[in-house]
């Protein structure tokens, strides 16, 4: 496993996340969001009365999150437009075609719900449990649960259908539209690719802690950050030197902000996150934080690991003893370890990249906030 970069001898000042003018951004995304959702609703409750629930869902994955990725891609076209031609763009245009990075992501999260079997999602039911439940509250013929995976899996689909209609409807250009298409094609395929290296990885294969950094990197660490940073340069149409930073910066920085995922999914608060600290071990998901402590522990701890990991019948209380096994090994120490440098190289990166100072401030501020965050 590589070790990253060694920390800073003096890390710069915790940034105000006022710079990232996520307050503003956030109502412009979910706006855009819900008028391209209304339109749906028309759309579908036209073709029939029962396809509402659909829209439904794919409104409500919609309305939670962060929005950290609409707001990387939009601070890259702010931070690079006075580079290129993107300058004549207009922010409310650039605004809904981010956004559609939601859609992307709602996609993605309804497939992993589904692959890991995931009871709760954002504190409600994961789609297929809703859906297994609108089954049997209809009476409806068949098996409730497939017919809830079966449903899931088409909302994540047409959630990902969705995600390309508002980029190409969402007002840019036809050239920053074209520009765009490359990175966006690329990602939607990394995190597809990343979703199968995942579902290998729980089968046995890719094992490891590089198994886990390679599942972490195209499963979610390149989509978070990287190419949403390079969407946003590339409607900006800026030059090279931009779209070498925004690997500089979005590798490190994605990677450190999956892995502050994948402590939180163990060790997280479920009042913040919505969902019980006990599901990742329960569905037996192999993170880094797996890995480094099946490299770590002795026969007992291995042992732990074999008996409880993925038991879907143990208990809290087996699970806490998990969870110490996890400090005691030193793998979640590690892991925090890997979250501060690569963040702090991912701050470095943006504090040498070639764009606004006004855009770096917010990078640096969205940067602290994503790999520090509670939920």
């Amino acid at each position: 496993m590589t070790t990253g970069t060694p920390h800073p001898t003096a890390a710069p000042p915790v940034p105000s996340l006022a710079a990232a003018d996520l307050d503003r951004l956030r109502t412009g995304i979910s706006a855009a969001l819900g008028e391209f959702l209304e339109r749906q609703r028309t759309t579908l409750a036209g073709m029939d009365a029962s396809l509402t629930p659909v829209v439904d869902e794919v409104a409500a994955l919609a309305a939670g999150g962060k929005r950290l990725r609409p707001s990387f891609a939009y601070w890259g076209w702010r931070g690079a437009r006075d580079t290129g031609p993107g300058a004549a763009e207009d922010d409310d245009a650039v605004l809904r075609a981010v956004s559609a990075l939601e859609f992307v992501h709602a996609s993605a999260l309804v497939h992993d719900d589904v692959m890991d079997a995931a009871a709760t999602r954002r504190g409600r039911p994961s789609t297929h449990i809703g859906f297994a439940a609108r089954h049997a509250a209809y009476a409806l013929q068949g098996d409730g649960d497939l017919f809830g995976t079966g449903a899931a899996i088409l909302v994540g689909d047409l959630s990902l259908v969705w995600s390309d209609e508002m980029l190409r409807c969402s007002g840019i250009s036809e050239a920053a539209l074209s520009r765009a298409r490359a990175v966006w094609d690329t990602m939607r395929t990394e995190v597809t690719a990343g979703q199968y290296l995942d579902l290998l990885r729980a089968a046995g294969g890719l094992p490891g802690p590089d198994g886990a950094l390679t599942v972490a990197r195209y499963k979610s660490a390149g989509y978070t950050v990287q190419r949403p940073l390079q969407l946003g340069v590339a409607i900006a149409g800026a030059g090279p030197r931009a779209v070498e930073a925004t690997t500089a910066i979005g590798l490190p920085l994605g990677e450190a902000f999956q892995l502050r995922d994948d402590v939180l999914g163990v060790f997280g608060d479920p009042t913040v996150t919505g969902k019980s600290a006990d599901d990742d071990l329960r569905e037996g998901k192999q993170t880094l934080l797996i890995a480094l402590a099946e490299e770590a522990a002795d026969a007992a701890g291995r042992r732990l690991l074999g008996e409880l990991l993925g038991n879907t019948s143990a208990s809290t209380a087996e699970f806490d003893a998990l969870r110490d096994l996890l400090e005691s090994t030193g793998a979640r120490a590690r892991v925090e370890e890997r979250i501060a440098q690569g963040t702090a190289t991912a701050r470095q990166a943006i504090a040498d990249a070639p764009l606004a100072d006004d855009a770096k401030a917010a990078l640096d501020a969205l940067a602290v906030a994503a790999t520090s965050r509670a939920a």
